[in-house]
């Protein structure tokens, strides 16, 4: 049984939140961002690419997930959005990554003199199979530049907040995770669970 009533009327989770991920990068600023807060195991499912408006697609992650896994978990849709281009790569982005690269994503926008873009994070929980997921929207408005910092997760080097003159590759750590798409979103679950008044065991016996 993966959760029962307590006291109050918050909800006993006999294990720790499952969050969606093969992604070490994404897994180690989630972590970095909650902390202690929310008790959360990683694991790696291969989970259908679908196709739609980003917090359907979160959504659905979340459902699909939470049937595989039995129990509760957190799934996560990123998305980078040109106002140019109608919001488009969108939740497509890491497939234009793959195929053209920082320098072509930039190609995209030769024709518009309009660069800004945003950053967006969707977050769905699931307390676990046929449950409505829930889900938390993070946004962080910027602009597309020319790639610079460590090419090493996604497209953080062309992707610059407004207010600073780093993209999110140059900046040090502790300070994206204070500003990002990611930590916003994060900050909503975050508060979904203390205002919940979600418990955990380890007792599988519950």
């Amino acid at each position: 049984m993966a959760a029962a009533t307590v006291g109050g009327g918050g909800l006993l989770l006999s294990r720790p939140v499952t969050f969606v991920t093969g992604n070490a990068k994404k897994l180690e600023e989630v972590r970095a961002i909650l902390g202690n807060s929310i008790p959360f195991q990683s694991l790696k499912l291969d989970l259908p690419e679908l196709q739609g408006e980003p917090e359907d697609i979160s959504k659905e992650k979340a459902r699909l997930a939470a049937v595989q896994v039995n129990g509760p978990v957190l799934v996560e849709d990123t998305c980078l959005c040109f106002n140019a281009l109608k919001g488009l790569p969108g939740p497509y982005i890491k497939w234009f990554l793959e195929k053209i690269g920082h320098q072509g994503l930039n190609n995209l926008l030769m024709a518009y003199e309009d660069k800004s873009a945003y950053a967006l994070c969707a977050f769905s929980f699931a307390l676990g199979p046929n449950t409505e997921p829930i889900t938390f929207l993070g946004k962080t408005p910027g602009k597309i530049v020319p790639p610079r910092g460590p090419p090493d997760f996604g497209w953080d080097p062309i992707f610059q907040p407004n207010g600073y003159e780093q993209t999110y590759a140059e900046m040090p750590k502790e300070e994206k995770n204070k500003i990002s798409h990611r930590y916003k979103a994060l900050a909503l679950v975050k508060s979904h669970f203390a205002e919940a008044e979600y418990a955990f065991q380890t007792d599988a016996s519950i």
